[in-house]
């Protein structure tokens, strides 16, 4: 396993040892041991979410204000645009926002920890999408940032107009988000 430190404080991006043969690959998808050893970062997972959505579908930006949680994030069909957004407002990088090609073929996968918002936008037919927890869903602390804010101004890498749902469609500007400390 290689970690790649981003430009983000906290943000990782891990491209996990692959096999592969004739047969087909094998790789560790998660090795609580190994990811504490190479990140320095001490979570216990509580929830494992799996979605699967068409082109152009884009989720996000969101995140827990109360009850954070970090996020292990993988594409095991498809391919996705992914991006995270520092929301702590002490942070150095606060606003500033990464973005990473996660696919089933590069098996990327990205380390969110607690403070950031986080989206994807479907850049295949269809893409199915994993992610660890560290803390249980909580709907009623639940947030979510326009994913076309001017100030954030992302590029979600995608042609066309993107599928939201209703949810993401009355999303808040970042500068009227609330945010970390």
């Amino acid at each position: 396993m290689q970690i790649v430190e981003t430009s983000l404080q906290g943000l990782l991006v891990i491209n996990p040892k692959v096999w592969g043969d004739a047969r087909g690959f094998f790789f560790e998808s998660f090795n609580q041991r190994q990811f504490e050893e190479l990140t320095g970062v001490k979570k216990t997972f509580v929830q494992d979410n799996h979605s699967c959505s068409a082109r152009n579908v884009l989720r996000g930006l969101h995140y827990q204000i109360q009850r954070p949680q970090g996020k292990l994030v993988r594409v095991v069909v498809g391919e996705v645009y992914d991006v995270a957004v520092d929301i702590r407002r002490s942070s150095p990088t606060f606003g500033k926002s990464f973005g990473l090609y996660m696919s089933a073929e590069n098996k990327k996968m990205l380390w969110i920890p607690e403070g950031f918002a986080h989206g994807f936008v479907v850049l295949s037919e269809y893409a199915e999408f994993l992610y660890k927890t560290t803390d249980y869903w909580a709907p009623e602390h639940e947030r979510c940032i326009r994913w076309d804010d001017p100030e954030l101004a992302i590029d979600w890498q995608m042609s066309g107009e993107p599928v939201l749902s209703a949810k993401d469609r009355v999303g808040v500007l970042f500068r009227e988000a609330e945010v970390f400390a």
